[in-house]
């Protein structure tokens, strides 16, 4: 049993070593220099927070061509062994700056040169270029000499060279060659020594004898951090600046008004902070392996993806060569048979001409027939010919080869597919839409159109995805209603919730995948269902000057002679007329809503709703009247009122002209202008480009909106006794059109109400 223990416990000691061991190897990587690849050396901390050797840095600048910024030289060390043959092998390695570029760098500024006055108006800005992050980042007028020491990371480093014994034996930096082993260190000679080494450095009566002598190190620190300015030790830490400070600094001007804090108090927050979250990594270890198994599974797709990837481009391409080719062999062999057309038609006329030649062929036997003597015979035997020689002799002196020799017919433009093939990249996902708030908008139903940016790679179709922000959130992610593959750029929503805000947004999709989502656009649905009707023109006196488009959506009002006479003043007393339309439809229960707008150049315009009974009386034959200032409805409007009566209007009117809606005392404004206990001033607001009347025939109260961001402009009482529809009066010009449904435009419907999916 006892040996079973003691072999237990040997292999958990052997356990514990390998780990400490790992950790160790691994936390190596972080005690590297970016630039010499070695361990830190007195290393600095530059203004992005990085660090990097003293040496090294100053060598970088040197390459960088700047001149005396190398630090402070106290910096380096002044022990007895400082000499050449014992300072940094990496100080050897310094290369400097080329003539050329030190000339340049100093015509422009930059180094020390005779003439050059310190605290000019224009400091020299000395930029490092960060080995880590791959930035300039500014050191400020005074170099490396502005830089902090990181202590803390020259303590790490020493007590990991002392745990895994890097580098062996320190040796004694003052012995002759061959060195012995350093058995002590002095933090004044900042050097190490052997016994005898010290004793022969350090002797009795003198000065030096009063250093105490500590253990052998490669790095010797001071004993706390020192201000780079002043040489004081930092007392305190600005929170603006995010630097180390001492008293000298809080006093200064750099730093007035700056939020300064005890170092300790700093000390203290940092730890804090740094312990949480370190608290936090190794109590988590079970997700970060989990994380790690993760991307490991994802290294391996991604192999798999990449080398699939590449089988789909090398197969396109070997598919865009097999076409190619077979293209190819299909143009070479209509260019084959041309050949072989033209030079078979020339061929034959070669043999026509060669049958011409004295003594051969057509003339030879022409010849021959010309020595016949017997005439009948001649005759009958020198027509054909005849007629031959004539073919020929025309042959002769219109002379044209049978077949071109050019073949500039069959010549290839491939511009434009050279110029495919160039620009031939991988397809890009579509970028996020852009919602077209113009022409997006809320009414019977949602109307949402979108385009995408100009330099943006197509999209096959569209995923739209909306919700209503007004209902109380539930626990969880955000829950969209998401509809897939919308083709084309718009979309109608059917069947929204009165009343309701909704969020949309749209994300095209190709073959690469799904693109980035448009902005959020926010829509408010109408405050009632929306009541659909036309426009009715038999009711009111002067219907001749009522013009009714074919759709019965739009009326426009045309001002009679009266008033343009009044207008030039050549009449002292006018009468105009008051013109009427009526919608075609009538409210007997419920709540309704619609909207139309108004031109704003209209001289006078009333919008409402009255009783049917009421309007057909008011309106049917009714007198005209003096001034545009006269209330066709008597009963409630925006204008002044009796209020000694008590029964309800029959009629509720919005006022509006020349661009401006008027609001009077007897209104009830949502803004609060005026009030039912009391009159107030009349005042008009601008004219939103729809306005929006809802009707809730229970309560008897008309409201009218803007209808873009549907803020209530006025409420009024109504008799709702019997049916009310909608009224439009006009006193001189004027033009309302009723909005149109959105369901009569010819898009692509969504209904809403189907399933929710995660976002």
């Amino acid at each position: 049993m006892a040996e079973g223990e003691d072999m237990q416990t040997f292999t958990s000691i052997m356990d514990a070593l390998v780990r400490i061991s790992t950790s160790m190897k691994n936390m190596e990587k972080e005690l590297l220099c970016p630039v010499c690849q070695e361990m830190y050396k007195q290393p600095l901390v530059l203004p992005c927070t990085h660090n990097v050797c003293q040496a090294c840095a100053r060598e970088v600048l040197g390459q960088q061509g700047y001149v005396g910024h190398g630090g402070d030289p106290s910096s380096e060390p002044t022990s007895p062994a400082s000499t050449p043959s014992t300072r940094s092998p990496r100080l050897s390695r310094r290369t400097l700056p080329k003539p050329d570029r030190l000339d340049r760098l100093l015509k422009s500024g930059f180094g020390t040169y005779p003439g050059r006055k310190r605290g000019a108006l224009h400091p020299q800005v000395i930029m490092f270029p960060c080995p880590a992050c791959q930035g300039d980042v500014e050191l400020g007028e005074r170099g490396l000499a502005g830089l902090f020491r990181n202590l803390t990371l020259e303590r790490v480093v020493e007590r990991y060279r002392q745990s895994v014994s890097v580098g062996g034996a320190i040796l004694c930096q003052l012995c002759k060659p061959p060195p012995l082993e350093a058995t002590k260190g002095c933090t004044e000679c900042r050097a190490t020594f052997c016994n005898e080494c010290f004793k022969l450095f350090h002797p009795w009566g003198t000065q030096k004898a009063q250093h105490e002598p500590t253990l052998p190190t490669l790095s010797f620190r001071p004993k706390g951090l020192m201000c780079p300015d002043h040489k004081e030790e930092v007392t305190h830490y600005c929170k603006t600046c995010q630097r180390l400070v001492c008293q000298l600094c809080r006093v200064r001007r750099t730093h007035s008004g700056h939020k300064i804090t005890p170092v300790l108090s700093a000390y203290q927050a940092l730890k804090d902070k740094l312990t949480k979250s370190l608290t936090y990594i190794l109590g988590n270890q079970d997700t970060v392996q989990t994380q790690i198994c993760e991307l490991e599974e994802t290294v391996r797709h991604t192999e798999v993806s990449g080398q699939q990837a590449k089988e789909e481009v090398s197969q396109l391409v070997r598919g865009l060569g097999a076409v190619l080719e077979e293209k190819r062999a299909s143009l070479l062999q209509a260019i084959e048979e041309c050949q072989q057309e033209r030079l078979a038609r020339l061929s034959a006329q070669i043999q026509e001409h060669r049958s011409l030649l004295d003594g051969s062929g057509l003339v030879g036997y022409a010849q021959e027939v010309l020595k016949e003597t017997d005439q009948p015979c001649f005759v009958q035997a020198a027509k054909q010919l005849h007629n031959r020689i004539t073919r020929a002799t025309e042959a002769l002196q219109m002379f044209r080869p049978a077949a071109s020799s050019s073949f500039r017919h069959c010549q290839l433009d491939v511009g434009r597919e050279m110029k495919l093939l160039t620009e031939l990249n991988f397809l890009r996902v579509p970028e996020a839409p852009v919602i077209d708030t113009q022409r997006t908008f809320a009414y019977d139903q949602i109307f949402l159109c979108w385009r995408l940016p100009p330099h943006s790679p197509p999209a096959w179709h569209y995923t739209i995805e909306f919700r209503r922000t007004d209902v109380p959130a539930q626990p969880g992610p955000t829950r969209w209603q998401r509809r897939e593959e919308v083709r084309g750029t718009s979309a109608l929503l059917e069947n929204p919730d009165t009343g309701s805000v909704y969020v949309l947004r749209v994300r095209g999709c190709n073959k690469a995948g799904y693109g980035e989502y448009s902005e959020d656009v926010h829509l408010h649905t109408p405050p009632a269902p929306v009541l659909h009707f036309f426009l009715d023109g038999r009711w009111g006196t002067s219907r001749e000057r009522l013009a009714i488009s074919k759709d019965q959506r739009a009326v426009r009002s045309v001002p009679g002679l009266p008033l343009l006479l009044a207008a030039e003043r050549l009449l002292t007393g006018c009468h105009l007329s008051v013109d009427v339309v009526l919608g075609d439809v009538a409210v007997t229960q419920g709540r309704s809503y619609w909207a139309c707008a108004v031109d704003p150049a209209s001289y006078l315009v009333k919008v409402g709703v009255g009783l049917e009974s009421k309007l057909q009386e008011s309106f049917q034959g009714a007198p005209d009247v003096i001034s545009p200032r006269y209330d066709p409805d008597s009963g409630h409007d925006s204008g002044a009122e009796d209020a000694t009566v008590e029964a309800l209007p029959p009629f509720a009117f919005l006022t509006i002209g020349m661009g401006k809606i008027l609001l009077g005392s007897g209104a009830n404004s949502n803004a609060g202008l005026t009030g039912r206990d009391g009159p107030a001033a009349s005042c008009t607001v601008p004219l939103p480009p729809r306005l929006g009347i809802c009707l809730d025939y229970e309560r008897g109260r008309v409201s009218f909106l803007d209808a873009v961001s549907f803020r209530g402009l006025l409420e009024c009482p109504l008799d709702c006794s019997g049916p009310v529809c909608p009224a439009f009066c006009f006193i001189g010009g004027g033009a309302v059109q009723l909005q149109e449904p959105v369901g009569t435009k010819p898009e692509r419907k969504v209904t809403i109400g189907g399933f929710a999916k995660l976002d």
